[in-house]
């Protein structure tokens, strides 16, 4: 069968257990040569009975499955259901919940909340040293549930002062036209925000921000001009309204889809809609799938770590 352009095809073509590996293989070993993820021997047979490979060495672990060595990595949850749950995360636009993702594959929510915090995992881009450049927005938002909709027991234990004093704040750099990138942030101040920008954005480049204070002192480095909000919000060039409809999307997909998230797992969803966003142009719904899988390789998050009993995550 020819490899699927769409979710209903994806659904058919993984529901054979045999083609869920081979489309696996095939990203994980381009070149056809199947790696013990143990030794890094490339001596190993596989055993279709078992769906195994086995290694010609002798050491612990010497069987294993397409699983080992991924996010996937323990899980008794079948292939296909991995499969379908990657397809919908990866390109509906808010954001698909545990909830549902529990119902569409059969799973329990807690399995499907686990999934797809391994699947954000998987969409984490590490950026490879990339600037951004051309013409870049910088923005900051708050993120957190509005007091007048919380339970007055809540609204007491919650909110402690005004503004957002009491949400989390992340800080976003858009280049006009190409990528995103954000951040959740300890606080907003200058000695916070100004080193992820000059970390994050080329020497030079055409910077736009509000008038928040923290921003002084960027145009030794760059371009910078600053849009007053209380004045306009638009004055020719000048403004960040790509990176409010990033944030946009960002509340939306929380708000709608997710309700009410942690401050804890926050970055995970920072992930989730910056893969999103960042692949919305070039690769088509399949392509943003096969980038994921090619993805899913090397990287593990158990469940302890995920809670934070073990190796609390660290933001990043």
């Amino acid at each position: 069968m020819r490899e699927p352009k769409s979710l209903q095809e994806a659904i058919v073509y993984f529901s054979n257990p045999d083609n869920c590996i081979d489309y696996l293989a095939i990203r994980r070993w381009p070149d056809g040569k199947v790696i013990c993820p143990t030794c890094g021997s490339d001596k190993v047979k596989f055993n279709p009975a078992r769906r195994l490979w086995q290694c010609s060495t002798h050491h612990a672990k010497r069987q294993f499955s397409i699983k080992v060595g991924t996010v996937m990595e323990d899980s008794a949850i079948s292939l296909d259901k991995w499969m379908t749950a990657t397809w919908l995360v990866t390109n509906c636009k808010n954001g698909v919940s545990s909830y549902e993702i529990a119902r569409d594959v059969r799973v329990t929510q807690k399995s499907a909340w686990f999934m797809l915090h391994r699947i954000r995992l998987a969409m984490q881009d590490d950026f490879f040293g990339s600037k951004l450049g051309g013409e870049v927005e910088v923005d900051e938002t708050f993120i957190g549930g509005k007091s007048r909709n919380m339970h007055l027991s809540k609204r007491k234990q919650r909110i402690t002062g005004t503004g957002g004093a009491d949400k989390t704040i992340v800080f976003g750099m858009l280049e006009r036209g190409g990528r995103v990138r954000a951040k959740v942030m300890p606080n907003r101040k200058r000695e916070s925000v100004q080193p992820e920008i000059r970390q994050h954005v080329a020497a030079g480049t055409a910077l736009y921000s509000d008038e928040w204070v923290a921003y002084k002192g960027l145009e030794t480095d760059y371009a910078h001009q600053v849009i007053d909000h209380a004045v306009q919000y638009v004055d020719g060039r000048v403004h960040t309204n790509s990176m409010e409809n990033f944030w946009s999307l960002l509340k939306r997909g929380i708000a709608g889809t997710y309700v009410s998230v942690e401050p804890f797992h926050l970055f995970r969803y920072l992930d989730e809609q910056m893969f999103r966003f960042n692949n919305r142009k070039d690769i088509d719904d399949a392509g943003r799938f096969d980038l994921v899988v090619s993805q899913l390789v090397g990287k593990r998050l158990t469940f302890a770590e995920l809670t934070g009993k073990v190796g609390a995550a660290t933001i990043h």
